[in-house]
């Protein structure tokens, strides 16, 4: 309890009552004698007082060396010498001065932040419980699905990373059994492979048509009761039917977009339809645009022309619609989801929602209660940390497009789709090799530089080149074909194969010191590599202990002379960016 508390205000400024040890230079509380108690003699200077309590920082000595020194006019064996409490004094007379001066503002400042210390530490504590506690509510929210080795096991913010965006056509939830297939098992309805690039300078979402024709590898699912089941491969079937069909799990559906696109994906994120109503009820709406008036029957969307701003029923209607926009098939459909998504990033990222308390709890718990997702990021923590990362992606530098197709050659009346072989595999790489669709212009500056810095100056001849191949991640037999390929072709008499390397490697490597550079530039010549491939500053020593480059075959191998160059620039696509608002056709 206080001094007011125990009757000892009297006068007293409470904040006076904090006291200037001069022996130990804390500040000490000194309450005076209650006035219940003011006949009792004070204690006799020298003799310790109860009433005294010594304020230190927790683990410091109480007399600490050289803190003992002389005070004028005081005696150093007197104990707890400190001056008595101050009462408050009447205010002077006009023209007369007072007899003491006002302690300084800083000093006051000091008592201030003493009487409020122990306040505010007991303030965060309770904040600090609090967000514990709701961050243990949010991760109960969360819904996981174990799909085995089809995902990693955490994510790195280090490294670039492909995630797939799963809406599914299920009819769970309030309100949703009367769209469409009220029975369906759970389909892969509306499919984007999102990757965004080590540098976070960029990211591509590519829609994938859930019509495509595809071959869907065998694949492992787990069932309700914990036991495996092995789902048998099936050929020249819809896109969609990755999921739900016999069985499968996101799991599945991640094994065929690797299948199709040769893509690693590493973690899924997956949706019903209550997702759509829900975040963009707890955003406030998302803002969309139609160059028409639009009612149609099935999705129930009726919308004027012109810009719109829609949430809930009204929200799931506008990305379900497929007779409203084009040619009224799922084509189109995708695009308009396409500027769907990018309304909602814009909005999810806007500053009207991340000031608001209210908004941002709305979308927390939304967001929580609307995935599911791999157990590789099956946690509160780990998700916050995907979405910063994302955040750090300029949206005027995401880039919407979808995989590249022609229609189904099999058909006399065009329903599917296949991949286009002629514009397809140009995409897909340039996702792998972690090149921008947008001009990122500090990439491109770093790239070049690497290239003329590595590239440039003089070759040695093949014969003098000394070099030790490895095998990181290309298919079996790469590195023996590649040194037949070198010795016999190539005059490169000098080289080696060891085997396999001690991790795997997406892209291929050439290390060499600095004396090595103009053996390094001619093997890289005779391999198609790019500056960005070579990594001066290391090299290592042959069988006959001479110094050796290192060639390191990684999984973007794709035979002997074929060259490895990467693409710099991604090929010339139909897209469209999250931070401009295209109206729907």
């Amino acid at each position: 309890m206080d001094a007011q508390g125990r009757g000892r205000a009297d006068d007293i400024d409470p904040a006076d009552q904090w006291v200037l040890n001069p022996n130990t230079g804390e500040y000490e509380l000194r309450l005076p004698p209650s006035g219940a108690q003011s006949g009792v003699p004070r204690p006799r200077r020298g003799a310790p007082s109860t009433a005294t309590r010594t304020r230190s920082a927790p683990g410091r000595d109480r007399a600490a060396p050289g803190r003992d020194r002389d005070v004028p006019g005081r005696d150093r064996d007197a104990g707890t010498d400190l001056p008595g409490p101050r009462r408050r004094r009447a205010e002077p007379l006009p023209g007369r001065r007072r007899g003491r001066t006002k302690p300084p503002k800083k000093s006051k400042a000091k008592k201030v932040l003493l009487w409020t210390g122990g306040t505010m530490a007991l303030v965060l504590v309770a904040v600090s419980g609090a967000a514990y506690a709701y961050l243990k509510h949010l991760e109960g929210n969360v819904h996981t699905e174990d799909v085995g080795g089809s995902a990693k096991d955490g994510f790195s913010k280090d490294e670039a990373f492909n995630i797939l965006i799963i809406g599914t056509d299920k009819r769970t939830g309030a309100g949703n059994a009367g769209y469409g297939d009220k029975n369906s098992v759970g389909h892969a309805d509306t499919n984007i492979l999102l990757h965004v690039s080590k540098d976070r300078t960029n990211a591509t979402a590519m829609s994938i048509p859930r019509d495509l024709i595809v071959d869907i590898p065998e694949c492992r699912s787990k069932q309700d009761d914990g036991t495996e089941k092995i789902i048998r491969p099936s050929q020249n079937v819809r896109f969609n039917t990755s999921l739900g069909q016999e069985g499968r799990n996101p799991g599945c559906t991640m094994d065929t977009v690797k299948a199709v696109t040769g893509i690693t994906v590493d973690h899924f994120m997956m949706a019903d339809f209550n997702a759509v109503k829900t975040l963009t009820t707890a955003v406030g709406g998302v803002d969309v645009c139609l160059a028409k008036d639009v009612n149609d029957a099935d999705s129930h969307l009726k919308l004027s022309a012109g810009k719109h701003t829609i949430e809930g029923e009204q929200a799931l209607a506008f990305v379900r619609t497929r007779h409203s926009f084009g040619n009224q098939g799922d084509l189109d459909r995708i695009k308009v989801q396409q500027q769907f998504v990018g309304s909602l990033m814009r909005k999810m990222s806007s500053s009207d929602t991340l000031t608001s308390p209210t908004k941002l709890y709305k979308l927390a718990e939304a967001a929580t209660k609307a995935l599911t997702v791999d157990t590789g990021i099956g946690n509160v923590s780990t998700l916050k940390d995907m979405a910063l990362e994302l955040k750090k992606v300029p949206p005027k530098n995401i880039t919407f497009t979808t995989v590249p197709v022609i229609d189904n050659p099999a058909e006399k009346v065009h329903a599917t789709v296949v991949v286009n072989p002629n514009t397809a595999p140009a995409v897909f790489e340039a996702i792998k090799d972690d090149v921008s669709f947008t001009a990122v212009k500090q990439k491109e500056k770093k790239e070049k530089a690497a290239v003329a810095a590595r590239l440039k100056g003089s070759r040695s001849a093949a014969s003098d080149i000394r070099v030790d191949i490895y095998n990181g991640g290309a298919q079996a037999g790469s590195a023996q074909e590649t040194l037949n390929w070198l010795q016999n072709d190539e005059g490169v008499l000098k080289s080696s194969q060891l085997g396999n390397a001690d991790a795997p490697l997406s892209r291929t490597t050439l290390e060499y010191s600095p004396d090595q550079a103009d053996q390094a530039r001619k093997l890289a010549d005779l391999m198609g590599l790019s500056g960005s491939a070579m990594k001066p500053g290391k090299s290592e020593k042959n069988s006959q202990g001479l110094p050796a480059i290192v060639l390191t075959l990684g999984k973007d191998f794709k035979g002997a002379g074929v060259p490895l160059t990467a693409p710099t620039k991604a090929p010339d696509v139909e897209k469209s960016t999250a931070d401009k608002t295209v109206c729907a056709k």
